[in-house]
């Protein structure tokens, strides 16, 4: 199973990012994913997910200007930030799991993990 983010870079406060998500190794399809983010000296912390069937779940904090979407044709789950603030700054970890159960929220219940994406966002 290998996971491969894309699409980090630096941006202006306001501006937007998408970042990308290659799966492969596995049944796309069948599997939840997450984006989770942890910025230096903080803990990771859960951004967005998307089930097997397309539930989204979003932290508060990114609630209102983020989308999370998979396209299971191309193995891709993918994270479209708009209104970057500078607290967005982090990288950003795609994450795999391949039970429905437990909470979305929980870096523990995801099983693999990309190798993360930097997002720098500049004020």
């Amino acid at each position: 199973v290998q996971l491969i983010e894309t699409g980090g870079g630096l941006v202006q406060a306001g501006g937007s990012l998408r970042l990308s998500c290659s799966a492969s190794g596995y049944l796309f399809s069948s599997y939840d994913m997450g984006w989770f983010r942890q910025a230096p000296g903080k803990d990771r912390e859960f951004v967005a997910a998307i089930t097997w069937s397309g539930n989204t779940h979003y932290a508060l904090s990114v609630k209102d200007r983020s989308t999370i979407a998979r396209d299971n044709a191309k193995n891709s789950v993918y994270l479209q930030m708009n209104s970057l603030k500078p607290e967005d700054t982090a990288v950003y970890y795609c994450a795999a799991r391949t039970s429905s159960s437990g909470s979305y929220y929980s870096s523990y219940e995801y099983d693999d993990w990309g190798q993360g994406t930097q997002v720098t966002v500049s004020s």
